[in-house]
C-alpha cells in the first residue's frame, strides 16, 4: 500500500482541480441570492478559473522543469488551498472571481506536473497501472463535480464547495512532502519570461474569445478581434522561442508527428467527449425540469465505464502501440456520441443517454491515461513539465472551443426547428433555449400560447442535442483516423550502418 501513496497524492490533486471546473455550476443560483449579484456576472466564477488554468499550464510546466516538479506541485496545492479558503469567505462577487482566478493558477501548477511526477515515481507495468488509475480519476471527476456540488450546496452552503478543498489539500501536501521524490529537473537555465508572457496572453485571448463566442455568438466583432490578437501573440511567441536560448517550449517537437498527434488527440478528445455535456445539461434541467443533482447523475454511466476501463486495462495496455490505443479511444467516443444521436429523439428523456454515455466512457478510459504516458516518452525526463503543459493546454482549449462551437450548432438547429413550428422570432428564442433560459421564456409567454411554445421548445432542444452529438461524433471518428495516421510507427530501411530513422518512434506507456 505504501508504494501507491505517491499515486494517491497525485490523484487527489487532479481530482480537486478537475471537479472545481464543474462543481460551481450547480451552486450559481445560491450565489446569486447570497451575494446579491446577477447570474451573468457570476458566470465569471466559472470562466475565471477556466481562463487561468488554460492560459498558464504550459508556462507552469516550463518553470517546473527548472525548479523541480514536486516543488511546483506543492506550491500549486498551497495556492489552491489558500484561494479556496478565500473563495469560501468571499463577501462579494469581485473577491470571489479574483480568488477563483488565483485558484486557477494553483490548478495550473498541479496539472502541469502530474505526468512528470507519475513518470519519475513509477516504471514498467507499475507505470501503466498508475496512469490507468490517474486516467480513471480524471475521467470520473467531470461527472462527480455537479453531484458533489449539489449535495454540498443543498446540505450546507455553496461556500462548502470551496471549504472542502482545505482538508483534502492538507492531506495531499503531507503525502507529497513525505512520499514523493522531486524527479528530474534541469537546475540550470532561466525562466523564459518573454515566452511565458506571450503564450499566456495568446492562450488567454483565445480562451476568452471562445467564452465570449458562446455567450454573444460568432457574429460579435469582439470575438474576432480577440482571435486575431491571439494569432498575432502566438506568432510573436513562435518568433521569441525560435531565437531564445532558454525557450519554454521546444518548437522542434512539432516536427515529431507523434507529438503532434498527441496534442491533436488531447484537443479533439475534450471537444468530442466533454463539451457536449454543457448542452445535455441545459436540455435536462431547463427543458425536462430535472434538478442539478439529477442531471449530474446522468453522467454516472460514463464515469463508471471510464473508471473501470482505465483502472482495469492500465496495466494490460503497457507496451501496446499508443496510436492504436488512443485511436480506439477516440473511435469509441465518436461511436458513443452517434449512439446518443440515434436514441435521443422526439419525446426521449434522460434514460436514452445511458448507452451512448457508457460507450463514450470506454473511449475516455482508453485514451486519457495513454495520452499522458506517451507524451512523457517523447521528451527527455527533465522536460516532462513542458510536455505535460502542452498536452493539458490543448485539452483545456479543446473544451473551450467545443463549448463555443457546439453552442452555435445547438442554437442553429434549434432555430430551424422553431421556425418550422411557426414560433415568432425563432433566432432569439433559440439563443434563449441554448442559454438555459427556457423556464423564463415560458413564464413570460402569453398563457394561451404557452403550451405551444413549450412543445416547440422541447422539440427544438432535442434537435439541438442531436446536432451537437452528431458533430462531436464525427469529430471523434475523424480524430481517431488522424491520430492513427500521425502516430503510426515509422520504419525506415537503412542503406548504411550509420543511417537511423529520421522520425522518432513512439513508445508504449
Amino acid at each position: 500500500m505504501r508504494r501507491w501513496l505517491p499515486l494517491t497524492t497525485i490523484c487527489l490533486g487532479t481530482f480537486m482541480l478537475l471537479i472545481d471546473v464543474t462543481i460551481v455550476n450547480v451552486a450559481l443560483p445560491e450565489m446569486v441570492g447570497d451575494l446579491d449579484a446577477s447570474f451573468g456576472a457570476l458566470q465569471w466564477v466559472i470562466n475565471a478559473y477556466a481562463l487561468a488554468l488554460g492560459a498558464l499550464v504550459l508556462g507552469a510546466g516550463s518553470i517546473a522543469d527548472l525548479v523541480g516538479h514536486r516543488r511546483t506541485y506543492v506550491a500549486g496545492l498551497v495556492i489552491f488551498a489558500a484561494s479556496s479558503l478565500l473563495c469560501g469567505l468571499a463577501p462579494n462577487p469581485g473577491v470571489l472571481i479574483a480568488a477563483r482566478t488565483v485558484q486557477g493558477i494553483g490548478a495550473a501548477a498541479m496539472f502541469a506536473t502530474t505526468f512528470a511526477l507519475l513518470n519519475s515515481t513509477y516504471a514498467g507495468r507499475e507505470r501503466g497501472s498508475a496512469y490507468g488509475i490517474w486516467g480513471a480519476v480524471s475521467g470520473a471527476s467531470a461527472a462527480v463535480g455537479p453531484i458533489l456540488g449539489g449535495l454540498l450546496t443543498d446540505g450546507a452552503s455553496w461556500r462548502w464547495i470551496f471549504f472542502v478543498n482545505l482538508p483534502l489539500s492538507a492531506i495531499a501536501v503531507t503525502l507529497c512532502l513525505t512520499m514523493l521524490g522531486d524527479g528530474h529537473r534541469t537546475g540550470r537555465g532561466r525562466v523564459d519570461i518573454a515566452g511565458i508572457t506571450s503564450f499566456t496572453a495568446a492562450a488567454a485571448c483565445a480562451t476568452y474569445a471562445l467564452i465570449r463566442a458562446n455567450e454573444d455568438g460568432w457574429s460579435d466583432r469582439g470575438v474576432w478581434w480577440l482571435l486575431t490578437l491571439a494569432g498575432l501573440l502566438l506568432a510573436g511567441f513562435v518568433a521569441i522561442e525560435t531565437r531564445s536560448r532558454h525557450a519554454m517550449f521546444d518548437l522542434g517537437l512539432l516536427r515529431n508527428r507523434s507529438f503532434v498527434g498527441v496534442l491533436l488527440a488531447g484537443l479533439l478528445m475534450t471537444f468530442a467527449a466533454f463539451a457536449v455535456f454543457t448542452y445535455t445539461s441545459i436540455w435536462l434541467q431547463s427543458v425536462l425540469g430535472m434538478s442539478a443533482i439529477g442531471a449530474g447523475l446522468t453522467g454516472v454511466p460514463m464515469s463508471i465505464t471510464a473508471f473501470g476501463v482505465s483502472a482495469i486495462l492500465g496495466r494490460m495496455l503497457h507496451g501496446r502501440r499508443p496510436d492504436l490505443v488512443i485511436g480506439a479511444g477516440l473511435f469509441f467516443i465518436g461511436l458513443g456520441c452517434l449512439t446518443v444521436v440515434a436514441l435521443v429523439h422526439g419525446a426521449a428523456t434522460w434514460p436514452a443517454l445511458i448507452p451512448g454515455l457508457a460507450v463514450i466512457g470506454v473511449g475516455v478510459g482508453l485514451a486519457t491515461p495513454i495520452l499522458g504516458s506517451v507524451s512523457m516518452s517523447l521528451v527527455p525526463p527533465e522536460r516532462g513539465g513542458m510536455a505535460a503543459g502542452a498536452v493539458n493546454t490543448t485539452r483545456q482549449l479543446g473544451f473551450a472551443f467545443g463549448v463555443a462551437a457546439l453552442g452555435s450548432v445547438f442554437a442553429a438547429r434549434a432555430q430551424s426547428s422553431l421556425a418550422a413550428d411557426g414560433v415568432p422570432d425563432a433566432q432569439q428564442t433559440a439563443h434563449a433555449i441554448a442559454g438555459g433560459q427556457t423556464p423564463a421564456l415560458l413564464h413570460s409567454a402569453p398563457a394561451q400560447g404557452r403550451q405551444l411554445l413549450d412543445s416547440a421548445a422541447h422539440a427544438a432542444s432535442v434537435t439541438g442535442v442531436q446536432a451537437t452529438f452528431a458533430v462531436a461524433g464525427v469529430v471523434g471518428i475523424l480524430a481517431a483516423l488522424l491520430v492513427v495516421i500521425l502516430m503510426r510507427p515509422v520504419r525506415v530501411r537503412a542503406t548504411h550502418e550509420d543511417e537511423l530513422p529520421s522520425v522518432p518512434q513512439p513508445t508504449g506507456p
